[in-house]
């Protein structure tokens, strides 16, 4: 049987799909409409032993590979995933529950990160500089890893895996995916396609599981770095139980992005982008603009018209080309009862229900983990909303006098990830830009997540370690620098040298 058509999702290790048929398995739902769909075995240390084994043993002939033969794997690989996006996209749609055109956004900014790869041999080229001292020379190069490691969540079953691995194996070092037990099915169709570009044997091996997976990875003493993208906690724990197994780790956690909405701002453009950056993806995501705070009378001037986009959102499923909503599911029914718990909580400490979600019911798919965009005003600093991060179909808008205010409300969360402000005013946006404290800034732009040639580079709580995910740190956290200083005594023997 093809893994593809596997209802237990298999291990990849070595080069060959694997099932481990003594391991528990954990459900994986079609969230639309609350089905399984197939199962993922919850495998422990037993298991990252031979993975880690095979890519241990792959490694030497693939870090001598020449970076330009490592590239072109990469090129094979990112023509056959064009080729099988639409099939892939809808894949993303039903094991996740996001729309298809969100689904192809999340794995066309990964294959965005495979072309990013592509370019390697740039990428590695090293410094030089003669004659440091008389005679001397000095020259730097880059050198992989050995084994590196990614470990994933469910929010962007193609994009977040792709932030790693095509960076880590056009270094020169061998990959070990776990992808979310939530979302396995599409990092197991994009590995089958990285087999038939011609990736060697244990170059990039798949283990699936939980917290004992998650362990024996930190605790690996063959495991040389691991990428980790998920919650604060969780993230928190990565990078210090990594690290303190000599390992290098960039953790992203989570987020609660502010977004500033000045009096000046273009209402049209604003309200349509607000919206996409709260409810896309259900909320699901990072970057989410969860917080909006309105500056002076912009409440009064852009709310209206908000709560009306809001409210004419449909949710549905968004496992079936022929029709697609604006909003898919959220992840899991436990899930949404977590955020129509936290939307609760927010209402009974005094925030005002512009438009609510919670009641939303899809006729043709009654069992899917469907809840609405849901709006909420006048949500202050105490409000439960704004002790955690929601991750769902949530926007909660506060209220400031001023842009000062505005800036110091952001600027005292505990996140750092992203941070967007509205306005026509330019002096307002520099000010914005250089005061708040988060890594990515939009102007104008409700989600200002970079492409792949620049760092996903999230501050405070919302990452842990020294070099960011993508772009040239990336390049940097998969590799070490090698300097060598050279000097030369005296010519060879014979005549034909000069003397």
């Amino acid at each position: 049987m093809s893994p593809l058509e596997n209802p237990v999702c298999p291990l990849y290790i070595g080069g060959k799909w694997v099932n481990p048929a003594d391991k528990a398995g954990s459900p994986v739902f079609n969230p639309s409409r609350g089905s399984i769909i197939a199962s993922v075995p919850m495998c422990g240390a037993a298991e990252v032993d031979l993975a880690v084994a095979s890519a241990k043993a792959a490694f030497p002939a693939w870090r001598d590979t020449p970076p330009n033969e490592r590239a072109q794997v990469l090129f094979r690989a990112k023509i056959l995933l064009d080729d099988a996006f639409e099939d892939l996209c809808l894949g993303i749609a039903t094991e996740h529950g996001k729309t298809l055109s969100e689904a192809r956004g999340d794995l066309r900014r990964g294959i965005e990160v495979v072309e990013f790869a592509c370019g390697v041999p740039t990428l590695l080229m090293g410094e030089c500089l003669e004659n440091i001292a008389r005679g001397i020379d000095c020259h730097t190069d880059r050198h992989p890893l050995g084994v590196v490691a990614g470990i994933c969540p469910f929010n962007f079953p193609a994009l977040v895996p792709m932030w790693m691995w095509p960076i880590a194996i056009a270094c020169g070092n061998t990959f070990l995916l776990k992808p979310s037990e939530k979302v396995p099915l599409t990092m197991q169709r994009v590995v089958a396609l990285l087999e038939k570009a011609g990736l060697p044997p244990g170059v990039m091996n798949v283990v699936h599981g939980g917290r004992e997976c998650v362990d024996a990875i930190l605790e690996h003493p063959d495991v040389k770095a691991i990428s980790f993208v998920g919650s604060t906690p969780v993230a928190r724990e990565i990078h210090r139980k990594g690290t303190s197994h000599g390992k290098r780790v960039q953790a992203a956690g989570g987020a609660k992005n502010f977004i500033i909405l000045m009096p000046d701002a273009d209402v049209d453009r604003t309200v349509e982008a607000v919206k996409d950056g709260a409810f896309g993806c259900a909320g699901e995501r990072c970057m989410a603009g969860s917080t909006a705070v309105a500056v002076g009378d912009a409440g009064e001037k852009l709310l209206p018209a908000l709560a009306d986009l809001v409210k004419a959102m449909k949710t549905g499923p968004t496992d079936v080309r022929e029709f697609q909503p604006d909003m898919g599911a959220v992840i899991s029914a436990e899930h949404r009862a977590r955020v129509s718990g936290l939307i609760d909580a927010g209402e009974h400490a005094g925030a005002k229900v512009l438009a609510d979600g919670r009641p939303t019911r899809v006729d043709e798919a009654p069992e899917g983990f469907f809840l609405g965009p849901t709006l909420l005003d006048h949500v202050d600093e105490t409000n439960p909303l704004m002790e955690t991060e929601v991750f769902g179909p949530v926007l909660a808008v506060m209220r400031a006098k001023t842009l000062d205010d505005a800036i110091d409300v952001a600027n005292r969360q505990a996140f750092g990830n992203g941070a967007a402000i509205f306005t026509n005013s330019g002096k307002a946006a520099r000010e914005f830009r250089r005061r708040v404290s988060a890594g990515m800034v939009g102007i104008n732009v409700g989600v200002p997540a970079p492409l792949a040639y620049f760092p996903f580079s999230g501050w405070n709580d919302s990452f842990f370690g020294d070099l960011h995910i993508q772009g040239k740190e990336g390049v940097e956290f998969y590799t070490q620098r090698k300097t060598t200083t050279t000097r030369w005594f005296g010519y060879g023997d014979g005549e034909i040298w000069a003397k």
